[in-house]
């Protein structure tokens, strides 16, 4: 399991697909790489700005047009990323937000109160900071530059400053930024619009209302939809409000599932079809079919998201971020209203509107509506927020324009800094606390979404561990799957490192490509009839390659069981209906591939080698000891 002192880490899924929730992880995984290219586009961009200003500004305002006929659009190309290439980065946010809705934390709808309450409110409290800087004055005008998060860094930042393996944090943080981020969007169509033509809007409402038409009715052409996003940006576009809201309404109407396992079982027909006569019409029907298994929203983060984080987002750092800072700012910049006013509100207000937010809440509805994580990883959070690099940007392009765009610029890299600095003390204060306030401060004591329908039984499942531990962890798997022959050891060592977790197992034979998975479960089930469902269990996982009828008769013998009997059970198939019943239970907690982990009726998503199994189940432990105090 380990070579040269590094563990490897196991994430793979049997068949083509897999698990829809790691999409989460890796969202995360790609915000938190891709802040490094946002940080180099950003030091590009001052460096350009402070050598050659002449040049930057000139290249950004160099015009590009696109005309067909007498109809012609023309912007420069600071424009054109401002407001054409980030509509793909707000598709994306709208793309997790909607995903988080339907399938993640947010679809128990009371968890979105609090961290909706929260985001409005750490918007609320910064406009009114900066407007008590700048009220009655022309550079009033950029109050909605102190609304958003860069959802993309603040998520960076916990990734690298917080607990590991905490995605509530991660989904709590996530809510609070994307609602920031929807309601500035809103902010910027309405507040800032040039020269608003409603004729236009009515025309984009329309093409939005035959994307919502068009998705109820489940087709899925994509270039329809493509066509039709693509009118309403143009529509949105003539009608002068800032067509990238067109992004993050497209998102927000995409919707996403888990694939189950009756599609995969579909596509793996449609493909044997193919298989045994491989003609470009059955080539059509599987790639039909493997559309239809995943959601347009899962497809849709799959393709837009890695361009978004790695190129769209830095590309705008490159051409938004450039100022010169020259001793003439930095003078002003001390007592500019502008820069002051953006400073405290993200550094000050932003933490301040989310953490009394999520403190009043549960006070006012007496505890029926609280964070889902502690009050060390709530402040966190708050600090967090006064990342709003992005979007700040994008705003202050639109509100403020000379001097105090430059100030509003300096204002945001500054408090953009000074968050993450304060983000990274609040966590390393959070981890010298000892371990049983640590664990309250970070993880909280709400309870967690059940994500396994159908609950272990005792008197049913097959466990290992002590009937009564505080910790049981549930595997769906399949004998003939290589991933659970990769996981079986992982398993073991993680039953020797903690005696106290229960370990059941629940089978899942995915036959379409595992022929010899239903055999192999029916074989496990004929030696428990006789007591020896573990031994047969561990035999199985030994000789993967050797599942066949006189393997598991050989196996059967090995264990000195009476061979008449197993054989009998196994001629009979006496245990198909209790397999179906693990394949039932396995279809109503969306289980579609194998290995899948739950651990106290939680999915766990990522890898599951030693480490990542370990963290987790040391974090079930603490939200127990939580519970029990």
């Amino acid at each position: 399991m380990t070579t040269g002192g590094s563990r490897r880490r196991w994430s793979g899924q049997t068949a083509w697909v897999g698990r829809v929730d790691a999409s989460f992880r890796s969202f995360l995984r790609t915000e938190t790489g891709s802040a490094r290219v946002v940080v180099v586009g950003t030091v590009a961009a001052l460096v350009w700005m402070n050598l050659v200003p002449s040049s930057y500004e000139s290249f950004w305002h160099t015009p590009l047009s696109v005309q067909l006929g007498d109809w012609q659009l023309s912007r420069d190309l600071r424009s054109w990323v401002n407001s054409g290439l980030m509509t793909f980065f707000f598709l994306v946010a709208g793309l997790e937000l909607r995903r988080d809705f339907d399938i993640g934390e947010l679809r128990e709808r009371r968890r979105l109160t609090l961290p909706l309450l929260a985001g409005l409110s750490g918007m609320l409290v910064p406009i009114l900071i900066y407007l008590g800087f700048n009220g009655g004055t022309s550079n009033a005008a950029g109050w909605g530059v102190v609304m958003a998060t860069d959802t993309a860094l603040a998520l960076a930042a916990i990734a690298i400053f917080g607990p590991r393996f905490s995605d509530r944090l991660r989904g709590f943080l996530l809510t609070v930024s994307v609602v920031d981020d929807v309601v500035a969007i809103a902010v910027l169509a309405i507040a800032y619009p040039e020269h608003p033509r409603p004729t236009a809007l009515l025309v984009a409402a329309g093409i939005f209302g035959v994307v919502l038409l068009a998705r109820a009715a489940g087709l899925r052409y994509g270039p329809l939809h493509l066509l039709l996003g693509v009118a309403a940006w143009l529509a949105v576009s003539v009608s002068g409000v800032d067509p990238v809201v067109v992004g993050l309404v497209m998102g927000l109407l995409t919707y996403a599932y888990a694939p189950s396992r009756v599609e995969l079982q579909r596509t793996s027909d449609l493909f044997r079809l193919f298989r045994e006569q491989p003609t470009p019409q059955f080539a059509d029907s599987v790639r039909a079919g493997l559309a239809a298994a995943l959601s347009p929203n899962d497809r849709l983060q799959h393709l837009y998201h890695p361009w978004a984080s790695y190129l769209i987002v830095p590309l705008f750092a490159l051409a938004n971020a450039g100022v010169v800072i020259d001793g003439d700012l930095l003078a002003r910049a001390v007592t500019s209203t502008v820069t002051l006013g953006v400073v405290v509100a993200y550094v000050v207000g932003k933490p301040a509107g989310v953490i009394l937010t999520a403190r009043l809440v549960p006070r006012l509805t007496r505890n029926r509506l609280r964070p889902p994580v502690g009050w060390a990883a709530v402040t966190g959070v708050g600090t967090v927020s006064g990342m709003g690099f992005t979007v700040a940007l994008l705003v202050a392009a639109h509100a403020l324009e000379g001097a105090a765009l430059d100030e509003a610029k300096l204002g945001i890299l500054t408090a953009t800094v000074v968050s993450a600095v304060v983000t990274w003390s609040v966590f390393k204060l959070a981890a010298r606390l000892p371990e049983a306030r640590r664990t309250r401060a970070l993880f909280g004591t709400v309870e967690e979404i059940v994500d396994l329908l159908v609950p272990v039984e005792a008197d049913r499942d097959h466990m290992r561990g002590p009937a009564d531990a505080p910790v049981t962890v549930v595997e769906y798997g399949d004998f003939e799957c290589p991933y659970c022959g990769q996981a079986e050891p992982v398993v073991r060592e993680l039953l020797t490192e903690f005696a106290n977790i229960r370990y059941v197992w629940r089978h899942l034979p995915l036959t379409e490509v595992h022929p010899h998975a239903q055999l192999a479960a029916e074989a496990a089930e004929a030696a428990g009839e006789q007591g020896a469902f573990w031994q047969m269990h561990d035999l199985l996982f030994k000789h993967q390659d050797a599942l066949g009828n006189t393997d598991v008769l050989r196996y059967a013998q090995q264990l000195g069981l009476d061979l008449d009997r197993f054989r009998e059970y196994l001629a009979e198939r006496r245990g198909a209906d209790r397999i179906m019943e693990d394949m039932d239970s396995a279809d109503l907690s969306g289980v579609s591939g194998t290995p899948t982990f739950f651990i106290n009726g939680r999915r766990h998503h990522g890898a599951y080698d030693i480490t990542a199994l370990s963290a987790a189940v040391q974090a079930a432990f603490a939200q127990t000891r939580l519970r029990r105090d």
